[in-house]
């Protein structure tokens, strides 16, 4: 019987090196780039996927540590997205998915671009802490090392949205606003993103919040944030 092969082999035998250099001026990574110094094997995220799905269950924590470790940006996401199956996978298994939540926690260093982050924090650690204390994510949101623990902050709350638990997502924009000015382009855009998300469940709240703040909020966050306005109303925020 032939040997099922890793999640490792799995993600090399897709690279594509023709691909590499337009992701890595996407995600930029020359001088002075968010992304400087990554390096790319030319796997797109459907690809990545396909190879997780093909490695389901088959993943151990030893080959998540190989993975993540990765100087690879897919690689990393690859690992990434194989914890996250492996907690859904876990469902009751409380003990596994702390495990997994532990691993992340403790990986943070290699959660370093904008996808990894959007793609692992709300199904980790959202799901985890939708019945538990919250203060890490205000504790990453406002303290954290890089701004990726701090966008986790913000964009783990995209699970408590989704039942229907706002008052989060606005707690942590208002740390964001507390933030020495100019806020991070890539932290003003998660917060706009969210408070639009918030704004799909409760447009009047998003609203209220919005106004008295309009002056004073960072660009980027308020165009994010207003994005799905009528016309008329976007200009208003925007002071056109």
């Amino acid at each position: 019987m032939n040997k099922q092969p890793s999640l490792y082999q799995e993600i090399m035998r897709r690279q594509d090196a023709s691909l590499v250099a337009s992701l890595s001026r996407f995600f930029k990574t020359g001088p002075g780039g968010y992304g400087e110094g990554d390096r790319f094997l030319g796997i797109k995220v459907p690809a990545v996927r396909e190879a997780v799905k093909q490695c389901r269950g088959n993943v151990t924590f030893g080959e998540l540590e190989r993975c993540i470790a990765s100087e690879y940006h897919e690689m990393r996401l690859a690992a990434l997205l194989s914890l996250v199956r492996m907690f859904q996978d876990a469902r009751k298994d409380i003990e596994l998915q702390q495990r997994c939540i532990t691993f992340y926690l403790e990986h943070l260093q290699q959660v370093n671009n904008w996808d990894l982050v959007d793609l692992s924090c709300y199904e980790l650690l959202g799901r985890w802490l939708l019945d538990k204390d919250r203060t890490l994510l205000y504790d990453l949101a406002r303290d954290g090392k890089t701004i990726w623990e701090q966008r986790i902050g913000m964009v783990s709350t995209m699970q408590f949205l989704r039942h229907g638990q706002l008052d989060d997502t606005y707690a942590i924009a208002e740390l964001y606003l507390e933030k020495p000015a100019p806020l991070h382009d890539l932290l003003q855009k998660a917060a706009g993103w969210l408070l639009r998300e918030a704004g799909k469940r409760d447009a009047r709240r998003l609203k209220g919040w919005l106004m008295p703040r309009r002056k004073e909020l960072p660009r980027t966050l308020l165009r994010y944030a207003i994005e799905k306005f009528p016309a008329e109303e976007r200009n208003l925020l925007m002071g056109k």
